[in-house]
């Protein structure tokens, strides 16, 4: 009769198996591994050797506070001679003399999460139990099998392992990247990942099916979506839009993720204050790429608000041909949202693919503060009546805007524009710091056949303004839209007719929120008898001054111009409008010393004010995954004058070789927001 097997010690193989898992980054103190995936494990037994035949060992797994087979969340299986696909098996990987080397695999939909592994050896008489510690396992993009699998090696490390990026803010016109830090496999991130799923409603109502629907990356990115803002939840952030920040942080001074989702954590999952859409975005692309769900930030230009689902956002004005407040539906001047890379089995066939998810708490969705995921197929052919919240993505990017003016007998105009919304959609490039134009991806080319297919589907009717007759404003710049500095916006008026044209022209500007709400007017023209010969062109300046603008810029930098131009005699009103960027100075970054892995660097940040008047209570705060242990903050002591510079530098110690980014950010009393950005590339330890 064979004695006990005792096992003596055990090794998850961290190093190694994160390694091939794609999961090093996060370093070798826990096992991180992927779904559909083998992952190896050591074993070295005390007294004698397992004996193939005599022995019998059976593993373990199970994940959630209450771990049951039927839901899929315990699972058991024995020691075999080969690994099997489709379910959790283990086979004998090697032997040497008592260390027994075993392959552990998951079935690619297995559930995500933090597991426990355990393994029972038996002979024929009787058996032990050993507790072997715990794994966490993740969705798997490079498994052909994983409901998330992403063909393109260069996509799957853009998407699920690339810890920096480019978010694209700005205006249609000018649209400019600001670097962010998603440090998605920075120490702890991935803990807290999973920390923010056992805190969401339906996990507190019902813990095991809410374990039990975690294979699926349609449950999981929909609830990331909804504890990602804090509107029902526990959730990360708290949105604010109104330029009052000093009880927490602005939106605009973030630098990346990390240290909004350790913040969460070491408050007790109370929500950081404060987010907007980009905020909201980014911190959602970490968190679904640090649980294996490829995933990308995109931004939409002149993004529609629709609050009635009716794809028309109304836009008032007063008889001066001023926006007026309190517009619930708003034309935000960018909006943020991340795509998730996943099929759908939940839908027909054919939407799988890009996902819409959007965090920002915007409408309910079921209830709840969320959007998405939605199929961006189903938006470009308009199926609205697919889940999740198509309708109201459709119309970010597909709503007419119709302006109604008070008259002088209080009735209003109306005038309707249905080309307007959904511009230039935005999203980094697959291995560049450059921009990719996706629009293409969510409609069809404006009035074509196939376009007025989708909206007649959609029972949306657009309407074409003709391209020739009649009057036309357009809105030019100028160079040199540098805060600190006045410049000169232009209204360019043409008659496309026969007839000469008695009118008159409202032009003015007032600073704004992306998001379109506006502050007060920092220039305006009220021209009564503008007469515009046959087939004629005239341009008038305006005149924006830093006195004027200088005080009541809002965080975002961005001024609104409109020019409304009205015929007299055949009452014709045409309008335009153009949100135009200030653009703030640059930070610049340079690195001291020769950039290797563990040998410390220096980095020298510098800004040259550019008012007036002078700076104080500057700060530079600066990160980057794999370079600095979190963030590095410089306080000035004195005041930076005009034209004066601003200057520090930062010491760090790269932790880790490659492709990295240092993001920066500076804020006074004057000049916030402003960021900056260097890549580094970090030599490898020699071997």
């Amino acid at each position: 009769m064979a004695e006990d097997l005792e096992l003596q010690s055990f090794d998850l193989e961290c190093e190694r198996n994160n390694q091939d898992h794609r999961t090093a980054e996060t370093g070798c103190q826990q096992l991180i591994v992927r779904r559909g995936q083998p992952f190896t494990i050591t074993l070295r037994f005390a007294g004698r050797e397992y004996e193939e035949g005599v022995d019998h060992l059976t593993f373990s797994v199970e994940t959630g506070p209450c771990p049951i087979e039927t839901s899929g969340t315990r699972f058991p299986f024995p020691l075999s001679c080969s690994l099997e696909e489709a379910t959790w098996s283990s086979a004998v990987d090697s032997q040497n003399g008592a260390s027994l080397s075993v392959s552990i695999t998951s079935p690619p939909d297995a559930r995500i999460g933090r597991y426990r592994l355990t393994m029972e050896a038996s002979t024929d008489h009787q058996g032990s139990s050993f507790h072997l510690g715990e794994f966490i396992l993740l969705f798997n993009p490079w498994c052909p099998s994983d409901s998330v699998f992403l063909e393109r090696e260069e996509e799957r490390t853009e998407y699920v392992l690339t810890q920096h990026g480019q978010i694209f803010q700005g205006s249609k016109d000018y649209i400019y990247p600001t670097p962010w830090n998603f440090g998605q496999f920075e120490d702890g991130i991935v803990d807290i990942c999973l920390q923010l799923l056992d805190n969401n409603p339906k996990f507190l109502r019902n813990q095991d099916k809410d374990c039990s629907r975690r294979n699926s990356p349609v449950y999981v990115s929909r609830v990331v979506s909804a504890m990602v803002n804090c509107n029902d939840d526990r959730g990360v952030l708290m949105g604010r839009w109104d330029n009052n920040y000093d009880d927490g942080v602005s939106p605009m001074a973030w630098n990346g993720s990390v240290d909004i989702l350790q913040r969460w954590q070491q408050y007790g999952c109370q929500p950081v204050r404060y987010g907007q859409c980009w905020v909201f975005a980014a911190v959602a692309c970490t968190v679904l790429r640090a649980l294996g769900i490829p995933t990308r930030v995109v931004t939409n230009y002149s993004s529609a608000h629709d609050t009635n689902g009716n794809l028309i956002i109304e836009q008032y004005l007063d008889e001066n041909g001023k926006l007026q407040q309190g517009n619930r539906e708003l034309i935000w001047n960018y909006h943020c949202w991340v795509e998730c890379w996943m099929s759908r089995p939940d839908l027909p066939a054919g939407y799988d693919g890009w996902q819409v998810l959007d965090p920002t708490p915007q409408e309910k969705s079921e209830g709840v503060y969320c959007c998405g995921p939605s199929p961006v197929k189903a938006i470009k052919q308009g199926d609205l009546k697919l889940k999740y919240d198509v309708r109201f993505v459709f119309a970010e990017v597909n709503a007419d805007v119709a302006y109604l003016m008070l008259q002088s007998d209080m009735s209003r105009k109306k005038t309707v524009y249905s080309t307007v919304v959904g511009k230039n959609i935005s999203t980094k490039s697959v291995g560049r710091d450059a921009k990719e134009d996706i629009t293409h991806n969510y409609k069809y080319r404006e009035d074509s056949e196939e376009e007025r297919e989708v909206f007649a589907k959609a029972k949306h009717q657009k309407t074409y303004p003709p391209t020739e007759e009649g009057l036309k404003v357009k809105i030019k710049v100028s160079e040199g839209m540098n805060n600190g500095c006045d410049f000169d916006v232009f209204a360019v008026l043409n008659n496309n007719t026969d007839t000469e044209r008695l009118c008159r022209l409202m032009f003015g500007a007032r600073t704004a929120s992306y998001n379109g709400t506006l502050g007060p007017e920092c220039g305006s023209k009220d021209l009564l008898n503008v007469a515009l010969k046959p087939y004629a062109e005239r341009t008038v300046p305006l005149r924006i001054l830093y006195e004027k603008y200088g005080t009541c810029l809002m965080q975002d930098n961005m001024i609104k111009v409109m020019a409304l131009l009205t015929d007299y005699e055949s009452k014709e009103m045409v309008l335009s409008e153009r949100n135009i960027y200030v653009k703030n100075p640059d930070i610049k970054i340079r690195v001291l010393g020769e950039p290797a892995q563990k040998r410390k660097l220096v980095a020298e940040l510098s800004l040259t004010n550019p008012l007036p008047s002078p700076l104080s209570g500057c700060v530079f705060t600066m990160e980057g995954a794999g370079l600095t242990a979190g963030q590095q903050i410089k306080e000035l002591d004195c005041p930076i004058g005009p034209g004066e510079e601003a200057k520090v530098r930062v010491d760090f110690v790269p932790q880790q070789s490659g492709l990295r980014k240092l993001v920066a950010d500076f804020e006074s009393d004057k000049l916030k927001g402003v960021k900056g950005s260097r890549n580094v590339i970090i030599a490898p330890l020699p071997k």
